[in-house]
């Protein structure tokens, strides 16, 4: 039985890729999209996909704000999530939005074969390794809905950055700010919000529908 699966990635050497990966196998690439939108459309209009693979990065919309709306629509929809980026944040933030594993670029076919047929049975197919990692991000406390966290609005833009996998440096690029400022809004989100670390303030923001 072919499993048909749409792959978004705003380059079209790893769309071409994975397509050369998959042949002479009973996966099929029937769709492709180059941005985040264009992905979400296609998952949202077709109804013979078995499979969504998002690029994390991409333009017009990226891989993780396309997951977080696919699933709203479709709960059941099986989504993978890929990436150049071993990022814990990224990691941490498909876990929590519902993808069913996250692939490295660099990854063996054997192995993103293997995901592809696990996400289209229904299985998940995160890792232990993987799942580890971010427990103690996913383990955070969500704050009662009625408690109101005050930051600023230099700070509200700064966690939505964060909790995009930027690093301090891409987010002084993106705010046009100086890294040092980075730091110290970065210092403050955590303290206000009661998290020890990036992940967990990037899983917070999720959870309370700031990105």
């Amino acid at each position: 039985m072919t499993t048909r699966i749409l792959v978004a990635d705003d380059h079209e050497m790893v769309r071409c890729g994975i397509v050369a990966l998959l042949k002479d196998t009973e996966i099929e690439v029937a769709y492709e999209a180059s941005s985040g939108k264009e992905a979400e459309a296609l998952a949202l209009e077709k109804t013979d996909i078995d499979v969504v693979v998002l690029d994390v990065r991409m333009p017009d919309g990226d891989g993780l704000t396309a997951l977080n709306r696919i699933i709203l629509e479709r709960p059941n929809m099986a989504v993978l999530m890929l990436s150049t980026y071993d990022n814990p944040t990224y990691v941490a933030r498909s876990v929590a939005l519902g993808a069913k594993g996250y692939v490295l670029k660099g990854t063996d076919r054997d192995v993103l074969i293997d995901t592809i047929r696990k996400a289209a049975s229904g299985e998940n197919a995160w890792t232990r390794d993987e799942l580890r990692r971010v427990t103690g991000a996913l383990a955070t406390p969500r704050l009662n809905a009625n408690v109101e966290v005050p930051l600023t609005q230099r700070e509200s833009e700064v966690l939505r950055q964060l909790a995009l996998g930027l690093t301090n440096k891409e987010i002084a690029q993106a705010l046009h700010i100086s890294y040092e400022t980075v730091k110290e809004h970065v210092q403050h989100i955590l303290r206000k919000v009661g998290v020890s670390d990036r992940t967990q303030a990037a899983v917070w923001a999720v959870r309370n529908d700031l990105v």
